[in-house]
């Protein structure tokens, strides 16, 4: 099981604190957005004489309201066809041990969610990546590169939709074209969207569930943690028209017993979130991401995409080793007394040697703290022992 190269500094960023150091946490996506106040308040105000377990599915009151809210967005299902679960990443476990089998093969664009690898290595199945790179701005590969790696073992397709790690938000061509594809090959689309509401200038998400004729080979992962900056609720939901799949998922459930109570609460609360709400966060998140990408780019020998969708983009750093770096910043580095934790990309891809001078950036804080964060970025980018130099058309390392 591999560690989280979103949490693995971690004792680094700790033994910075003891030493009175700011750490900017840029490498993990814990939105600073406040949580709507529907869902504070239902907390507040419950009265349950005893916290019982719900259904394994889930309150079926909140199910029925969560289907509410999918057929708004023109996706047609119904409260048997969801499974409330303890946030995105067990729907996703759900998933993957409902549909695949030990030794079966899932081809993930990358570089993806790190967590996608554990919960793969968990239920024994075996990911082939292919790599989308950060000179197109990691736009899907060529559907032609996907058909190239069906094996006979190949039972699904995974993607996150707007991304995490890069921001990519994928065209409703090229959900189309994978929706094709599974279907000619009869594989599972797996898609996980819980960073639907974030799509910035004017574009659209398009979901799998609006593929027609896909109900057999759909599965959506979803959550509250990010649209309703609930992380700490922990509740997701696992959606399919499948009816085998989702009989299967139940025996899942029912092992667990059932979601967390509170968790449900606050989510079935949140679905009255105004509308207002996420046009603030929107606008909040787009003011973050123009500053950071701007600020990036400004930094000579640093090159980074300008994200559609999410909280996140991957930079590439003129470092030898954005890890190494990365650890440096924590433990060796202070500008003003402060100091920048961020996530070493190569975590994210599955292909060794990939990502090795990339860095996941989490554009969650406000933007007096992103000014701060960047300031430090560029000073110990000038003065990192291992930072790449440019002669003439060469990069060598500047402690070569």
């Amino acid at each position: 099981m591999p560690a989280s190269p979103i949490r693995k500094l971690v004792p680094f960023a700790e033994e910075a604190k003891r030493k009175n150091r700011k750490v900017y946490h840029l490498n993990i996506g814990q939105p600073d957005i406040p949580t709507p106040e529907v869902a504070l308040n239902a907390i507040r105000n419950m009265d349950l004489k005893v916290i019982e377990y719900s259904h394994s599915a889930g309150f079926e009151s909140y199910r029925r309201k969560l289907a509410g809210y999918y057929q708004a967005l023109g996706i047609h299902v119904d409260h048997n066809e969801i499974i409330i679960t303890t946030g995105g990443s067990e729907a996703l476990s759900f998933a993957f041990n409902s549909c695949l089998d030990p030794g079966d093969e899932i081809i993930i664009p990358e570089p993806f969610y790190a967590n996608y690898n554990s919960f793969a290595i968990a239920s024994g199945v075996v990911v082939k990546p292919i790599t989308s790179t950060i000179e197109n701005g990691f736009a899907l590969p060529a559907i032609q590169e996907f058909e190239k790696l069906i094996t006979p073992k190949t039972r699904g397709i995974v993607i996150c939709n707007p991304n995490n790690p890069t921001g990519y938000l994928y065209s409703e061509e090229e959900i189309r074209q994978l929706g094709e594809l599974v279907k000619k090959h009869n594989l599972f689309l797996f898609s996980d969207e819980v960073y639907r509401e974030f799509c910035y200038d004017g574009e659209k998400h398009f979901s799998v569930m609006h593929l027609e004729g896909m109900e057999e080979y759909v599965v959506l992962v979803d959550s509250v943690s990010k649209r309703y900056s609930e992380c700490g609720v922990r509740i997701g939901a696992i959606i399919s028209k499948n009816k085998e799949v989702m009989a299967t998922a139940m025996k899942f459930a029912q092992a667990r017993l059932s979601p967390p109570t509170f968790g449900q609460i606050a989510g079935e609360a949140s679905l009255d979130t105004p509308r207002e709400y996420f046009d603030q966060v929107s606008a909040e998140y787009v003011a973050r991401r123009d500053f950071t990408i701007e600020a990036l780019n400004k930094m000579e020998g640093v090159v980074t995409p300008k994200p559609k969708g999410a909280f996140y983009t991957i930079a590439k750093l003129p470092v030898d080793c954005a890890e190494k770096f990365c650890q440096w910043l924590l433990q060796d580095f202070e500008h003003n007394n402060q100091t920048v934790m961020m996530a070493p990309a190569a975590g994210f891809y599955a292909t060794p040697g990939l990502g090795r001078q990339e860095v996941r950036i989490a554009y969650v804080l406000n933007i007096d703290e992103l000014k701060l964060a960047m300031e430090v970025l560029e000073q110990a980018l000038k003065v990192y022992p291992g930072k790449e130099v440019i002669i003439g058309t060469r990069k060598i390392s500047k402690n070569s």
